[in-house]
C-alpha cells in the first residue's frame, strides 16, 4: 500500500513522491547527514525538495519553521517530523537514526585522532573556514525559502516586517531566543490565525 502524501495547503499542491519504506527513510537521511559538511540544511532542502520531491518548497518552509521553534537541533526535529508523518513513531525513529548513526561514529573517531592537535593553527584555520561555508549555505537556503512567502496567507509585506523585527531583536538587541519566540512568534501566529479565519468566513 503506498505511503500517504504529506498534507498540503489549499494553495500548495501535494508533493510528488513519498518514502517507500522505513529503510528508505533511514538510508536517505543517512546519506543526507554524510553530505552535510559545515551544515546539513542546504543539503536537506536540495535532496528532499528538488531531488526526492518528498516535500514542496512551501511545505519545507513550514516544516522548517516548526523545527526551529522546537527544542533540540533543527535538522533532527525535521527528520522526526517527516518520518513520523509517513510511518508514525517507527518512521520518526528510523529517520532520526539515519541522521545520527554515521555522523556520531565519524565524529567520535575524528575526536580521538585529532584531540592532540586541537591547538594547531592549521586546524583552527580550517574550522574558521568551515564556519564561513556553513553561514553561506544557510544564507543560500534562506533566500530560496523566501520565494515560498509569496503564497503565505499573511502576504509578503507582513512576512518581511516580522522577519525584520526578528532579525533586529536577535542580532542587534541581543534578546534571548525564548523572548523572541514568545513575542514575535506569538504575534505572527495570532496574525496568521486571524487571516485564516477571515478567509474562511469571507464569501
Amino acid at each position: 500500500m503506498p505511503s500517504p502524501q504529506a498534507p498540503a495547503t489549499a494553495s500548495d499542491p501535494p508533493a510528488e513522491n513519498a518514502p517507500r519504506s522505513r529503510a528508505d527513510l533511514f538510508w536517505s537521511f543517512n546519506a543526507l547527514a554524510l553530505q552535510g559538511f559545515g551544515g546539513v540544511l542546504a543539503i536537506v532542502q536540495r535532496e528532499l525538495v528538488d531531488k526526492k520531491k518528498w516535500l514542496t518548497m512551501h511545505q519545507f518552509a513550514e516544516d522548517w519553521a516548526v523545527a526551529q521553534v522546537l527544542p533540540g537541533p533543527n535538522v533532527m526535529n525535521l527528520s522526526l517530523m517527516i518520518g513520523g508523518r509517513y510511518f508514525g513513531w517507527s518512521g520518526a525513529a528510523c529517520a532520526l537514526a539515519g541522521m545520527i548513526t554515521a555522523p556520531v561514529i565519524i565524529v567520535l573517531l575524528l575526536a580521538a585522532l585529532v584531540a592532540q592537535w586541537a591547538d594547531a593553527p592549521v586546524l583552527q584555520g580550517a574550522m574558521r573556514g568551515l564556519a564561513a561555508v556553513s553561514a553561506g549555505m544557510i544564507a543560500a537556503v534562506g533566500l530560496r525559502m523566501s520565494f515560498a512567502l509569496k503564497t503565505h496567507v499573511l502576504g509578503v509585506a507582513w512576512c518581511v516586517v516580522l522577519a525584520t523585527v526578528t532579525f533586529a531583536a536577535v542580532a542587534l538587541l541581543r534578546w534571548p531566543m525564548i523572548g523572541v519566540l514568545l513575542g514575535v512568534g506569538v504575534v505572527s501566529v495570532l496574525l496568521t490565525y486571524r487571516r485564516l479565519t477571515q478567509r474562511k468566513t469571507s464569501p
